[in-house]
This record gives C-alpha cells, structure tokens and sequence, in this order.
C-alpha cells in the first residue's frame, strides 16, 4: 500500500530553518552529476565532491545538476552557502515529506515535485520527492536517494541536441523535467487501469473474501495519486502564468500544456475513484444478494418443515387416549399427509415462483 507521510517527531521544538533530514535513511554517498551546455556545447560529469559544482555557477552556459541523495546535511548546507539559498529551502529539500509547491525567492524559484514509481500489480505506487531551484543560468535538481529517475529522456535530449532544449534557457530546462514527471504519471495511470479491469473481471464472474481487499488496496493507490496531483495543478498554473521573469514568454506556452495534462490527469484520476466506488456498490450488493439467496433456501426449507413438524409433535406426545395410535394404517396415513403438504408446499412456492 502507498505509504500516507512520513514522520516528522525530529522537527518538533526546534526553530525555522534548522536542517534535520526526514525521510528513510541512508548509509551511500550521495550521487552527484553535472550537465553544463549551450547550442555548441555540451559536458556531462559526475563529480566526486560538491565543491567541483561551484565551478559552473558563473558561468554563461545552462548547468544542471542533479542531487541523488539528500540524507546527507552537509552536502545540501555547501550547495545553499554557494548559491545563496534560504534556510527555509534547505530545511524544505532534507524534508522529504513536502506538498508539491511553488516558491518565489528573488534570484530563484523553488519547485517541490513527487516522482512516482510502481504501479503495476504487486508493486504498490510510491512517491519520491523532487526539489528543483531555478535560477538564470542554472538548475539544481534533488531526489530521494531511489532506483532510478524519469530523467533519462531528457538527459539524451541534452546529449544528442535533440529539440530545443540546448538552444533554450534554464527555465526551458526546469519546464522539461517537470513535463517528464508529469507524462510519467500517465503510465502509472495506465498500470492502476489495468488493475482495476482485472478487478471488476473478477468482481463479475467469481468475487471472493480476497477482492474487497484488492479493491480497498487500489482505491488506497487512487487516492495517494491524487495526493500527489492536486496540488501541482496549482503549481504548473502558477509557473505557466509567468509570476516570476525567470519564466521566459517563449516557455509559458509548454508550461499551459504541461497543465492540460494534470487536468487530463485528475479527469482520469476522477473516473478510477467513481469505477472503484461503483465496484465496493457492487460487491456489497453482491455479497447481500449472496446472504438473501442462502435466507431464502433456509426459509423455505424451515417454512416446509413447520407443518411436519408440527404432525409429527401431535404424534409423538405418548399418550394413552389418542384414538389414531390404535388405527392399523395409522402410521401410513401420516406419512402421506406428510408426504402430500411437502409436496403441496413445493408446488404452491413454484407457481408462486419463490423457488
């Protein structure tokens, strides 16, 4: 199941801007890369510490670097000292339990993002948090310290100077990461989709004590998506209406596309929470009419029995002056009443079509 949050007792008490990493720890070094390019060039390094990173701050090329890692402190406090982020920014990034948001800081945009993973069956979805800072001539991306990224895409664009992205600036960059999280989201769209037909395959033909599990756990997966989406809509429309002139007007136009596909997103998000609402309707109805079925077969069965059982009580009290108990064909005369109001019974429900 997704997970909800994560826990934040460590922050409790002590004053804004102290950096206290929250999230799942780590015992790696965290992974440091460099991409630093224009239209004619272009460098892609992994840098051993992060004092080699200062080098491309000044410089008049698009630089991205990625953070893999944020456990540990020391790295984010030297990368917010050199370029001059606020505390509130490093104690946002080292927590990895964050609302996706949108920030404006000057020189600077701070952007909180999820990164999805998962989805597929036996794979539950889980969410990564992504912290991008945009400024003029840079940006720095960070990421929980995960299997992978959704990044590669774009990282081939940048090595084989493919579409616009090494002719545009920082804020292009920043948009083309933010569209790569958000396609990602789609496919993950797609694996819950497949989920959820299989379920309702299953709660038609043969739904069993296993399915409403199945169901609540998907509908748990649902609604953990649209955690994650709802906010950055928010986020995506701020960026696309230009609110900081780090946002160029040549990139505001990708940036409403990007917000077509969250609304496109929530519409399908939408249509999943009515599907599995109407799937718990329908295996509730299927579990009552399962129950009125078995009621049903008891009641006639206990209503056909009544009057036999109330013969047979009559005739076997014992005692001394009951004149059928002296008669020959006695016994044979009970067994056909009892035989014939069996019947009668069994007839009279099917006319009625009871049975």
């Amino acid at each position: 199941m997704a997970k909800t949050g994560k826990k934040r007792s460590k922050k409790i008490g002590l004053p804004p801007g102290t950096l206290v990493h929250i999230g799942e720890g780590k015992v790696s070094a965290p992974r440091i890369t460099v991409i630093d390019f224009n239209e004619p060039h272009f460098e892609e390094k992994e840098v051993k510490t992060i004092d080699e990173c200062f080098l491309f701050r000044d410089k008049p090329t698009v630089t991205w670097v990625n953070v893999d890692g944020v456990h540990q402190i020391e790295i984010i406090e030297k990368l917010g000292q050199c370029f001059g982020f606020h505390p509130l920014v490093m104690e946002d990034i080292l927590n990895t339990d964050q609302r996706p948001k949108m920030e404006i800081y000057g020189d600077y945009l701070y952007i909180v993002l999820k990164m999805l993973h998962g989805g597929d069956a036996g794979h539950s979805v889980e969410g990564e948090q992504v912290s991008l800072i945009l400024g003029s001539n840079f940006v720095i991306s960070f990421q929980e310290e995960k299997e992978g990224d959704v990044f590669n895409p774009v990282r081939e664009r940048i090595r084989t100077s493919k579409g616009l992205i090494r002719k545009m600036g920082s804020d292009y960059l920043a948009y083309s990461l933010i569209d790569t999280i958000v396609d990602h989201y789609f496919l993950i769209l797609e694996r819950l989709g497949d989920q959820v037909e299989l379920l309702e395959e299953e709660l038609m033909t043969h739904p069993t004590d296993q399915t409403i599990k199945k169901i609540q756990a998907i509908r748990n997966e649902i609604a953990f998506v649209r955690r994650v989406v709802w906010p950055l809509r928010e986020v995506v429309s701020n960026l696309g209406r230009r609110e900081s002139p780090l946002i160029k007007e040549t990139t505001e136009i990708y940036l409403r596309d990007v917000y077509d596909h969250t609304v496109q997103i929530m519409d399908t998000i939408e249509s999943y929470r009515d599907i599995i609402s109407g799937m718990l309707d329908i295996y509730l109805s299927s579990v009552s009419n399962r129950l009125n079925s078995v009621m049903k077969v008891l009641t006639i069965i206990a209503t056909i029995f009544m009057p036999l059982t109330f013969i047979a009580g009559i005739y076997g009290m014992n005692f001394k002056y009951m004149p059928e108990l002296e008669w020959r064909w006695g016994y044979p005369a009970i067994w056909m009443v009892i035989v014939f109001i069996g019947i009668f019974m069994v007839v009279f429900y099917k006319k009625k079509k009871w049975i």
